[in-house]
């Protein structure tokens, strides 16, 4: 079953093999399509791991390194090219990784620096890449960068983290108000007092995650020397973690109060931003043959362009949260109509034009899992409903990223009790709103029973054994979804007629299809409230994708004039070609040459 053919079809790679080899980037592909150029991570698509949740392979509840490796022959099944590793370093882990303490290290809980190279090396002989993410917005607080900054306000490294004096009052605990009004994404305020020097220093995430100046040169220099050092290993590129907010506005000003329901517009696109991209382009990136990508939380789709525009020289794609973000106001659950998502990928096509390229998802280790949010993961409809999603992440324009799980049809962790969450954002939220009075407990846990990031940090189902086979410890780190006994990798590898198998075969279709990675996209019936249908064009190949939205039965014309032409991938057994009128079944989806 382990396929060893070229993941691409229709492009040569270039495999790195880490130090000096790699000091030569590739150049753009010849004979573009559409008006794009070729690039082979514009064909990729790309599998997100969250390490702590993969595959425990020493019996300590965690996942690591060597349990990634022991699965690499699964995902080179899957079809994927690239594997997008979540933060692997060592980490006092506040925020799950997020939280640096030594960027050239790797966390003692996921293994070695040898389980790394071994680990890269696997990809690489199974002609896969990777990229890692790069958290550069802000550190851990035990970095030793920070331990010398808040030494004293004269110690050489002050300067690498954002310090201001507090406003006197008499009154308060430290005898200061915060510098400004800033508010932390994980509740409260984005200034935390430091009695040792008697200043404030910003974090916009938790406490412990204090953010980098990079309006000082040390600190650039120094990012891009730990970048130089990964890419010289050999991985292929970098998730860029907040990137958007590494650049703060002048003065610090407060947040003015349109923004204080949505400070990410405010700390994102800061004066210098573009000035460190394109630095760090010429510094660093330009120098190999990579892919980059930036989580743009808080940039909007008239920026995304002056960010990902391949004549800036600054990055190669974002993410756009338009359309993971629909279900949200603000962090609260709200329902979503099809035509909403769909004017997203419209307006998304526009704002785009062939010197820009997009990014599909519609999960990550930030978000719930994608059938119980975009699907129906009712057990009527969760594997046909989880199949038409992978049949539209694979066929709309732009790079997918699949999420770990997603290709099994994982969802949603039935939640009841405060004590079941790990995230620091919901436990800083409690404390916040519930303990306070402002939220009822019932109703906080019932919004987190949609919203919450720790449904798609749950451990990996691989078998039915205990702890789905994650790990062999008596409890792991975050409780196994109590439906791993009939949702696991072992009974879909089995079925030929299974979720994962139906995600390899149109990955594999992808692959060779150029018209679906490079072709033109037109939504062919904007208001339809049930069915999204869009055709994907090149210069010789024109195809039609239909998703039936519901659980229903429905006979749909195709407008237009549009005529099903020969049918090519159907997640539910269909004879229906050469027609105008198709009779879909419940969360259909179908994909015809014209």
């Amino acid at each position: 079953m382990h396929r060893t053919i070229n993941r691409f079809i229709f492009i040569v790679l270039t495999l790195s093999t880490g130090g000096s080899a790699q000091n030569a980037p590739n150049p753009a592909q010849t004979n573009p399509i559409n008006g794009y150029r070729r690039m082979w991570w514009k064909e990729a698509v790309v599998y997100q791991i969250y390490p702590r949740s993969f595959k425990d392979s020493n019996g300590d509840g965690i996942g690591d390194l060597p349990g990634i490796t022991g699965k690499l022959d699964y995902l080179q099944d899957l079809g994927v090219s690239v594997i997008w590793l979540s933060p692997h370093f060592d980490s006092p882990n506040a925020d799950n990784g997020y939280d640096i303490r030594d960027y050239r290290k790797v966390m003692t809980e996921f293994g070695t620096m040898a389980d790394f190279d071994k680990m890269l090396a696997g990809i690489k002989r199974r002609h896969m890449r990777m990229i890692i993410d790069l958290v550069v917005n802000h550190s851990s607080d035990e970095h030793k960068w920070f331990v010398e900054s808040r030494r004293s306000r004269d110690n050489p490294y002050r300067d690498y983290y954002i310090w201001r004096p507090g406003k006197p009052h008499p009154g308060s605990s430290t005898g200061f108000d915060p510098p400004n009004n800033y508010l932390s994404f994980f509740s409260g305020s984005a200034w935390q007092f430091d009695p040792g020097t008697k200043e404030y220093y910003l974090h916009y995430f938790a406490v412990k995650q204090p953010d980098l100046n990079w309006d000082n040169p040390k600190v650039r220099a120094e990012v891009f020397d730990l970048m130089k050092f990964w890419l010289d290993k050999g991985v292929d590129g970098f998730r860029m973690d907040v990137i958007p907010f590494i650049s703060k506005r002048d003065g610090l000003p407060d947040l003015p109060p349109d923004y204080l329901a949505r400070p990410q517009y405010f700390y994102a696109m800061g004066p210098h931003l573009h000035e460190y991209l394109r630095e760090m382009n010429r510094e660093v990136l330009s120098k190999y043959d990579v892919m980059t990508v930036g989580e743009a939380f808080g940039v909007t789709l008239e920026q995304t362009p002056t960010l990902v525009d391949e004549r800036r020289n600054e990055l190669n794609m974002i993410f756009n949260f338009d359309v993971v973000r629909l279900n949200r106001d603000g962090n609260q659950w709200r329902d979503w109509t099809l035509p909403e998502l769909k004017a997203i990928y419209a307006t998304q096509d526009q704002a785009l034009d062939v010197h820009s390229w997009n990014t599909i998802f519609l999960s990550n280790h930030d978000n719930p899992r994608l059938v119980s949010t975009f699907g129906d993961d009712s057990p009527a409809f969760r594997v046909p409903s989880a199949k038409l999603l992978a049949t539209m992440l694979l066929t709309l324009k732009g790079t997918p990223f699949i999420y770990q799980g997603d290709e099994l049809g994982m969802t949603n962790y039935p939640f009841t009790r405060i004590e079941e969450f790990d995230d620091i954002e919901v436990k800083n939220g409690w404390k916040a709103d519930v303990l306070t009075g402002k939220v009822k407990a019932d109703d906080y846990i019932a919004n987190l029973r949609k919203t919450s990031r720790d449904h798609s940090r749950t451990p990996m189902q691989w078998d039915s054994s205990a702890n789905g086979g994650f790990t062999t410890a008596a409890k792991p780190w975050l409780a196994v979804n109590p439906n791993y006994k009939s949702i696991n990798a072992r009974e879909e590898l089995s079925d030929p007629n299974s979720i994962y198998n139906y995600f390899a075969k149109m990955v594999k279709f992808r692959e060779k299809t150029p018209a679906l990675v490079y072709g033109d996209y037109e939504d062919l019936d904007p208001q339809n409230a049930k069915i999204f249908a869009y055709t994907r064009t090149s210069r010789r190949d024109k195809y039609l994708v239909v998703l039936n939205f519901s659980e229903n039965n429905i006979s749909y014309t195709l407008p237009g004039g549009h005529k099903a032409g020969q049918l090519q991938i159907s997640n539910i057994n269909t004879k229906e070609e050469n027609t105008a009128e198709l009779k879909l079944k419940g969360w259909e989806a179908r994909v015809y040459k014209q």
